[in-house]
C-alpha cells in the first residue's frame, strides 16, 4: 500500500495561498437547486479550484487536493430509469480540461489501498456518454473500499430510489477534510476524511444531508444543510430559504437497501450462472472495443 504520511492542514492552506483566485462556474443548466451554484464560504478551500461541466453531473476541481470538492447532480424518476438500462464500463481516466501539476493520474490510486470512488456515481448516469465521463478523476477521490463498496453503494441507491418516488431531487456529493492532518496518495492526492451527500426535495421543499466517516463501518449521520456548511465549509444550496436549511429532512435508512438485503433477490448479479456472466463480459468487451475503434476514427 503506497500512502503517503499525513499533511499538515496548515502546509495545505500554504499551499492554497499559492493559487489563483476562484475559476468562474460554468454554466450547467439544471443541474444545479434554484439555478445557483453551490457557494465556497470556507476562503482556503477556494484556492486553485475549476469548474467543470459534465452532461449530466457538474463538478467543482481543487488543485489543492487534486480532487473534486463537490458534484452537483439533478435526478430525475427518468433519468434513474434511463440510468438503470446502461451498463457500467469503467473506463477512468484523466481530465484534460485541468492544468497537469492540478490533477490526479491513474498511477496516483495504484496499490494506495483505496478506492477510485464517484461522487457523482456511475449508477445515476443515463446514458453511455454521460457514463464515461463519470469515470474522469475529476470526479473521484481515494475512498475507503469497505465503504465504497458498501454503506456508500447503499446511500447512492436510497437517493435514486428516492428521486423515483418523488420524481425530482436535487444532489451535491462533496468530501470534508478534517482533523490536525491528512493523508495523501500518489502525487500529493489528499484522503478525505468524511464524505457527505447533500439533498433537495423541490416539490416539498424539504433537505438535509448524509454525512459518513471515510473509514470502515456502517455509521451515517444525518445533518441539516447548516450544520453540512459549518463542517464542509460549502453552502450546497445557497437559494434555499433559511427554514429549509435549519432542519434537516427526514432521509430514507440506506441498509433498508444494503446488498446483502439482494442477495436471495431472484435477477441479481448474486444469482448469474457462468453462461450469464459470461456473456455480459463478452459483451461488455465489444462495446469498448467498437467505441475505441470508433475514437480512432474519429
Amino acid at each position: 500500500m503506497l500512502v503517503r504520511a499525513t499533511r499538515p492542514l496548515a502546509l495545505v492552506a500554504a499551499l492554497a495561498g499559492l493559487g489563483t483566485a476562484p475559476a468562474a462556474a460554468e454554466t450547467c443548466p439544471g443541474l444545479f437547486a434554484e439555478g445557483q451554484v453551490p457557494v465556497v464560504v470556507n476562503a482556503k478551500l477556494a484556492m486553485r479550484t475549476q469548474a467543470l461541466c459534465f452532461e449530466a453531473f457538474a463538478v467543482l476541481h481543487s488543485g489543492v487536493t487534486r480532487t473534486p470538492l463537490y458534484s452537483a447532480e439533478h435526478l430525475t424518476r427518468a433519468s434513474v430509469a434511463a440510468a438503470r438500462t446502461v451498463a457500467r464500463d469503467d473506463a477512468f481516466h484523466e481530465e484534460p480540461r485541468l492544468p497537469v501539476e492540478d490533477r490526479a493520474r491513474l498511477e496516483d490510486y495504484v496499490r494506495s489501498g483505496y478506492d477510485r470512488g464517484h461522487l457523482s456515481p456511475a449508477g445515476d448516469m443515463p446514458t453511455e456518454t454521460a457514463q464515461a465521463q463519470s469515470f474522469t478523476l475529476a470526479n473521484v477521490v481515494p475512498q475507503d473500499r469497505s465503504v465504497n463498496r458498501g454503506l456508500w453503494s447503499d446511500i447512492e441507491e436510497s437517493v435514486r430510489r428516492l428521486a423515483t418516488r418523488r420524481g425530482s431531487i436535487f444532489v451535491v456529493t462533496g468530501v470534508i477534510f478534517s482533523g490536525g492532518s491528512v493523508r495523501e496518495i500518489g502525487s500529493g492526492v489528499l484522503v478525505p476524511t468524511q464524505l457527505y451527500k447533500a439533498l433537495y426535495d423541490p416539490a416539498t421543499g424539504e433537505a438535509g444531508a448524509y454525512l459518513v466517516a471515510n473509514e470502515a463501518g456502517q455509521e451515517w449521520q444525518g445533518l441539516s444543510l447548516d450544520a453540512l456548511r459549518a463542517a464542509a465549509g460549502i453552502d450546497v444550496f445557497p437559494g434555499l430559504p433559511p427554514a429549509a436549511k435549519a432542519t434537516a429532512m427526514t432521509l430514507p435508512d440506506p441498509h433498508a437497501f444494503s446488498r446483502s438485503a439482494d442477495t436471495a433477490r431472484p435477477g441479481t448479479r448474486q444469482d448469474e450462472g457462468w453462461r450469464d456472466r459470461l456473456v455480459r463480459e463478452m459483451m461488455r468487451a465489444v462495446r469498448k472495443a467498437v467505441r475505441e475503434f470508433l475514437r480512432g476514427i474519429f
